[in-house]
């Protein structure tokens, strides 16, 4: 089975180029490797050159939707696409288990893997610490289950490239910068084809790298307008809508009362407030958040 690694990237050529190098040392390596980059600075084209993996540097506008998309269209054939983001560790045998659950399970569609650990939820990891993680969970790992999920955790995503070729399915670019939810979208359309999974076969560190992140004023706007814009769309469910929303304002509001240094959670609250407003005047858009 060809497999193809697709990694969009914006502001992290440093952290970028830890994770390419980490790539080649997959038990069984991608095949080859599309980078989309917000601009060529992002990318050490000079270091992927040397890299024992063709590396492909495709040109995409700015916003990971258009850069995903810019890669599902330069890619071609294969059999699956691994969308993981430029600061994912993964195990060494990650692409290795990835190729034989989609062999042997020829209904999956969409696979997602066991994060050990998620930097997004605090300072972040450092890629040393990320790589001892990894070392130690090798010799710890024991027997691995699958299990159905909503959709794939948007650091680490393996699709079968027949089911996104059936429609033709792209990420919608109506989210823009961020995404922000772009992965529910993404997958919920494909659901159609077959089953989504967690396996815990896929192993892997987010980092949860900083920098290149959307301000706290534009994603608290996303967190408002992307779900009641996918509800709208029908890409997903009242429930699953409410209850994102639900808990990121009631984050938010009671953050903001003490404020935290790693989490903007007044400007969060903030950009809530300004996409509620334009609910009620009838003006709500996920684009709007370019905005503010």
């Amino acid at each position: 089975m060809k497999i193809i690694v697709g990694i969009a990237t914006a502001g992290r050529r440093e952290v970028l180029s830890e994770t390419l190098q980490h790539l080649t040392r997959q038990g069984r390596r991608p095949d080859a490797i599309f980078v989309c980059p917000s601009s060529r600075e992002d990318v050490d084209e000079t270091l992927a050159a040397a890299l024992p993996v063709p590396v492909t540097i495709v040109a995409g506008e700015r916003g990971l939707t258009k850069q995903r998309n810019a890669i599902l269209s330069a890619i071609g054939a294969g059999g699956m696409l691994v969308f993981f983001d430029d600061d994912f560790l993964p195990h060494a045998d990650f692409l290795a288990n990835a190729e034989t659950l989609f062999l042997k399970e020829p209904d999956i569609v969409v696979a997602t893997g066991l994060v050990l650990a998620d930097g997004i939820h605090g300072p972040g990891i450092p890629v040393k610490e990320g790589l001892e993680i990894l070392a130690r969970d090798q010799a710890e790992s024991g027997p691995a289950t699958i299990e159905p999920v909503y959709n794939a955790y948007g650091c680490n995503m393996v699709f079968r490239l027949s089911a996104i070729e059936a429609d033709g399915t792209r990420f919608d670019e109506r989210l823009p910068l961020y995404g922000w939810q772009e992965d529910v979208d993404f997958c919920r359309r494909l659901a159609r084809h077959g089953r989504i999974v967690r396996s815990g076969k896929l192993r892997g560190v987010h980092l949860g790298n900083k920098r290149g992140r959307t301000s706290g004023l534009r994603f608290g706007y996303s967190q408002v307008a992307n779900p009641l814009y996918l509800f709208r769309k029908g890409s997903v469910g009242l429930r699953w809508t409410l209850h994102l929303m639900g808990s990121n304002v009631a984050a938010n509001t009671i953050g903001s009362l003490k404020p935290q240094s790693l989490v903007d959670r007044r400007g969060r609250l903030k950009g809530n407030l300004i996409a509620f407003a334009d609910l009620l005047r009838g003006k709500l858009d996920p684009l709007r958040m370019l905005e503010l």
